[in-house]
């Protein structure tokens, strides 16, 4: 499977915002959006012609694929089946992102960046439903529960992680209990209650052409 491998700070760089790839590293001033906050390259701090229509719209596309970390190939597919859903597209769009088993670890706490998350389901640590589960865009429901494996309710990243998710963060369709490392998906979000900034209307028109 294709695989981002170049420095995850440099996506930031060129999205001019932060994307939180990072995870701890991104609250502190060594984040290098704070320092350089203009694109990578030797035309980076160079002026720029106006950014025509459709180049606003890949951006935007190309800021919520990466904050995802997914491929083109998937990122279109998961638009694909959204667009097949009755509804706004762009809102399904974002809220089939946000119930991606990778995505649920992160905002659980359970890992410190979504890169992470992906990885410790990958290595089979999780299970739903008392069923192990190591794909990363299994699509969770209302009710499932997420649950760290015992073998690696000892791993570090876990209790590190957990320790800097104060329960006051805790978004309002997720419920977590730190004694048993078990996380409930209440319900599928309202585009309104997820915090991602971005206009996912202009993917939906990037992809109508």
């Amino acid at each position: 499977m294709a695989r981002y491998t170049d420095p995850s700070c440099r996506l930031c760089r060129r999205e001019r915002q932060k994307l939180f790839l990072k995870g701890t590293k991104c609250y502190t001033e060594k984040c290098p959006v704070e320092r350089r906050a203009f694109p990578p390259g030797q035309h980076g701090q160079s002026r720029r012609q106006k950014v025509s229509e459709y180049g606003v719209q890949l951006r935007e596309k190309q800021k919520v694929r990466r904050m995802y970390g997914l491929q083109e190939t998937q990122f279109r597919n998961t638009f694909a089946k959204a667009l097949k859903q009755t509804g706004r597209t762009g809102e399904l769009l974002v809220k089939l992102l946000e119930r991606r088993l990778d995505n649920v670890v992160y905002r659980l706490g359970l890992a410190p960046s979504r890169k992470a998350a992906r990885q410790l389901v990958v290595h089979g640590h999780f299970t739903v439903n008392n069923t192990p589960v190591d794909i990363p865009s299994y699509l969770l429901k209302a009710g499932d529960v997420v649950k760290v494996c015992d073998k690696a309710k000892k791993m570090e990243v876990l209790h590190s992680s957990m320790k800097r998710m104060k329960d006051t963060a805790m978004l309002p369709w997720l419920s977590l209990d730190k004694a048993t490392m078990t996380g409930t998906f209440l319900n599928i979000p309202e585009r309104a209650d997820i915090p991602l900034n971005a206009d996912e209307q202009l993917i939906v028109e990037l992809y109508s052409k």
